[in-house]
């Protein structure tokens, strides 16, 4: 008798959802822990347990608490992660993003287990399995997509935002004036992030810090370079127009660079296309009635 590695599989993968709904169950009802996890988020010294074995502070475990509980460590920081890179979308929230990940593994789990006494071909099987880990990492790959796509802009709009910080400074405004007259003028996640290291200034922060968590909310090389530029700059007294000239020299070059490079990958881009769908056209179109000539002069002879 021969067991089925599709049958095993699905079986190890209903077991998996099954024993973490117990343990996501097991662990969300423990009132203890949830009022001890409760105090220490808040900071206060509020009893956990009274005398009776009660507790005295029993909160309510919202469902993205418990998706955040039952998700690992590291898939929540690799999500928090991406989502600080595509500039915190408001419509989709971490805890949003962790609620359909649980719901999609107690559906994964649900399908799997009917999957398990239905008995597909084992290559129907793999496929399965596979969409369902690809589903589950969905909201990491769309987040890495966005993200990518907001670096793309801020490079864009690097050059151009220093070219306005730097007439600001040389007509006589200071730098945070400066920057913050660019983030006015200009759109686009660039300007957001502007806004966003004014704001930490005006909180109490040093410029040294709004700018080191500037670098931390994004990727971007030029970027980095320009916060590190100016953090110097602030530290050693060096005049922050000069660096600013230089600075946007730089991104305007570099951009013009990026330009060119992007120009000289077209034609190897064509490529392609033309070879699979133009060409083959083109000698039917040449090819074509010389071709039905040729059998008209067999047919006749």
């Amino acid at each position: 008798m021969t067991i089925d590695p599709f049958i095993v599989s699905a079986a190890l993968c209903a077991a998996l959802a099954v024993g973490t709904c117990i343990w996501l169950a097991w662990t969300g009802i423990d009132p203890v822990r949830r009022g001890a996890q409760a105090n220490l988020r808040r900071g206060g010294v509020t009893l956990v347990a009274a005398t009776s074995g009660q507790s005295t502070t029993a909160p309510n475990v919202s469902l993205s608490a418990l998706a955040k509980r039952m998700t690992p460590a590291l898939v929540v920081r690799v999500l928090d992660r991406q989502h600080t890179l595509a500039g915190r979308p408001g419509a989709w929230t971490v805890e949003k993003l962790l609620t359909l990940k649980l719901s999609w593994l107690v559906i994964a789990g649900a399908i799997s287990a009917l999957i398990l006494f239905s008995g597909p071909p084992p290559l129907l099987a793999m496929m399965t399995l596979g969409v369902f880990v690809v589903v589950y990492f969905l909201p990491e790959l769309l987040l890495n997509s966005e993200g990518t796509k907001r670096n793309q802009q801020i490079e864009l709009e690097l050059a151009d935002t220093l070219d306005q910080m730097t007439i600001a400074v040389e007509a006589g405004l200071g730098f945070d004036s400066a920057m913050a007259r660019a983030a006015q003028n200009g759109k686009g996640p660039l300007a957001n992030e502007l806004v966003r290291t004014l704001q930490d200034i005006q909180m109490g922060n040093s410029r040294r810090q709004a700018f080191e968590a500037l670098t931390v909310r994004t990727t971007v090389v030029d970027l980095r370079r320009f916060v590190r530029a100016v953090i110097q700059a602030d530290a050693y007294g060096v005049s922050i127009a000069s660096v600013l000239r230089t600075q946007a020299d730089e991104m305007r070059l570099k951009r013009r660079q990026r330009a060119e490079e992007k120009a000289q990958k077209i034609p190897v881009k064509v490529l392609a296309p033309l070879m699979l769908f133009i060409l083959p056209v083109i000698f039917i179109v040449v090819m074509g009635p010389a071709a039905i000539n040729i059998v008209d002069s067999l047919s006749g002879m």
